[in-house]
């Protein structure tokens, strides 16, 4: 390719740090930009989702542009990238996670947080919140875990993902999720179809959680052979939870009855993660939400964790935040 190795690499790369947040890379060698980049920036782009950061391509730089702890992240990841592309001559898309990860990791190990770092197949999720921190190490530690908050605050994509991790690692044998169908009035036998293809639009989040996490057919072959099962709430019922992570999403639709019947399914060796919105109930009568009053009467118990979660959580699009927050105002007037 060309005659850089990796005793000069640095040299090939210079780091420019501007006022406003931004770290741009100056490549002085157009072949190894173009690895790096990769075609139709397609490298930069997955590094960018990976990292949640802007990363622009022009001229003979990347300009990154994102918080400073973030800057450096990206910045050691491109020179890791820049190293794999001088050694193999190519930049698949695991040395993008890899250089992520490899750095990412790194800075956890400096602020002794490396145990809230939850591994996955496809990624390394890092919570980004204090409170995040919090509920997962809650759902490591704790045999139910409820928790309450507005949208994109990560309860459901957090709790799947840690579940995943322990059924990989076979520290429990299922996942189960499941969520009352409010919206069908939990009358599934009116709905057309077997009772996965009654329940799964009611699911939608939490498969878009594990396809994210997992390889697509790799979750399809766990759900045929039922090492992860959906099931509605409603069918949850005289059932025994054994060596299972079981996930009660859009908890804030469940009674207080059906919440009761749902957390004592516990058995040997599970863990039950109740998560809602108390801000979107679809009952018809608001005050029936178990959500709230579980909260009320279980605080104390030591094995059971409480997180709430507000717009200052949220790490969807940064308007979700504001929009979420004037609305809670709203609700308070």
């Amino acid at each position: 390719m060309n005659n850089l190795t990796k005793n000069n690499i640095n040299s090939s790369l210079k780091f420019v740090y501007s006022d406003n947040n931004s770290l741009s890379v100056i490549f002085h060698d157009n072949n190894l930009l173009m690895g790096v980049v990769g075609e139709f920036n397609k490298n930069l782009k997955e590094l960018e989702k990976i990292t949640q950061s802007n990363l622009y391509s022009r001229g003979n730089s990347i300009l990154i542009k994102s918080n400073s702890e973030n800057n450096e992240i990206v910045k050691n990841a491109i020179q890791f990238l820049a190293n794999q592309f001088i050694n193999n001559g190519s930049i698949e898309n695991k040395d993008i996670i890899s250089s992520v990860d490899k750095f990412m990791i790194n800075e956890k190990v400096k602020n002794n947080n490396i145990t809230d770092i939850i591994k996955t197949p496809k990624k390394s999720i890092i919570p980004r919140s204090e409170k995040q921190k919090s509920y997962v190490r809650a759902l490591r530690q704790s045999d139910i875990i409820i928790s309450s908050g507005p949208a994109g605050t990560g309860k459901t994509f957090l709790a799947v993902a840690v579940g995943l991790t322990m059924l990989l690692e076979k520290k429990i044998d299922r996942i189960i999720l499941s969520r009352p169908a409010v919206e069908a009035g939990e009358r599934l036998g009116f709905l057309p179809g077997d009772m996965k293809e009654k329940v799964d639009p009611y699911l939608r989040p939490l498969y878009d959680s594990l396809y994210d996490l997992f390889d697509f057919e790799k979750i399809q072959r766990m759900i045929e052979i039922g090492d992860i099962e959906i099931a509605p709430l409603a069918f949850m019922r005289g059932r025994t939870l054994k060596n299972s992570f079981a996930i009660l999403d859009e908890a804030q639709n469940a009674t207080d009855t059906q919440i009761k019947m749902f957390l004592t399914r516990i058995g040997e060796n599970s863990k039950i993660i109740v998560n809602g919105d108390p801000s979107q109930i679809d009952l018809p009568n608001k005050k029936f939400s178990g959500l709230v009053r579980s909260k009320e009467l279980l605080g104390h118990l030591k094995e059971i964790s409480i997180v709430d979660f507000d717009h200052s959580d949220v790490v969807r699009h940064p308007l979700v935040s504001k929009i979420v927050k004037a609305y809670s105002y709203k609700n308070t007037d």
